[in-house]
């Protein structure tokens, strides 16, 4: 079942997602070799905590997953493609990372997740990364009233395959509300014209994710969680909190410049 919010609602989004930003944009900066991915989610645990919020990843525990998830953040880095465990692993030179962090404020959850390099970039990684921007970009555009999920997916999807990229099946957004998971799922590929009407009050995850092989096989890695491209190609995730209203999409998670 979809929940519309109401202009109120979307606006206490918002602050949540503000939340998500400036976190985002704290990981982003702390980010370097030499730096733990333990380290960047106690980042991200002090931006939630100077804000008064909560995550709403710490300790969710989906029916696939076999153990709660223990950190604030997902990060992701190289063949990665999402739901990375933050561990002891130090960046090195040249990784790709991808971050992903919810916030929970005031009963309302943000959800954002950006993708970046450490240290000197591989020009195909930065490729990906843009690529990945251009995706997110094409599906906010096409959250508009009167279009269906399936014209969103459908602008993500072909922005992806267009620049040769594989596409993970069966991952994409979602309704993001009082829960970081509701009603609808948006993939990340479909047919224009299809699937659920967007109206005014709906709040949804866009997340494009991208394999750069141009492949689409994918496997749970070994804690359950992490998921890996089957061939050890890079991967890419990013992702936008977005409002569908009537005078367009609002990105409820927008960040600064840096991130």
């Amino acid at each position: 079942m979809v929940e519309l919010k109401t202009d109120m609602s979307i606006d206490a989004m918002h602050e949540a997602g503000l939340v998500v930003g400036r976190a985002l944009t704290a990981v982003r900066e702390a980010a370097g070799v030499g730096v733990s991915l333990l380290e960047l989610d106690e980042v991200a645990r002090e931006v939630l905590r100077e804000a008064g919020a909560s995550s709403p990843f710490l300790g969710y525990r989906p029916s696939f997953a076999p153990t709660p998830f223990p950190a604030v953040i997902c990060a992701s880095v190289n063949d990665a493609i999402v739901h990375g465990i933050p561990t002891g692993y130090r960046l090195r030179d040249g990784d790709l990372v991808s971050i992903d962090c919810g916030a929970e404020l005031d009963g309302w959850v943000g959800d954002s997740a950006v993708s970046f390099t450490v240290g000197g970039a591989r020009p195909e990684d930065v490729r990906l990364v843009e690529t990945a921007e251009r995706a997110l970009a094409a599906g906010i555009a096409a959250a508009v009233v009167g279009n269906r999920i399936g014209d969103i997916a459908h602008a993500i999807g072909r922005v992806c395959r267009e620049a040769g990229y594989g596409v993970p099946h069966g991952f994409g957004g979602h309704g993001v509300g009082r829960r970081m998971h509701e009603d609808p799922e948006v993939p990340n590929e479909g047919r224009p014209g299809r699937g659920l009407p967007l109206r005014h009050g709906m709040v949804i995850a866009i997340e494009p994710m991208l394999i750069g092989s141009g492949r689409d096989g994918y496997h749970a890695a070994a804690d359950g969680w992490t998921l890996r491209t089957d061939d050890g190609s890079r991967a890419a995730h990013v992702e936008h909190t977005v409002a569908v209203t009537a005078d367009g999409p609002r990105i409820l998670t927008e960040r600064n410049s840096k991130a």
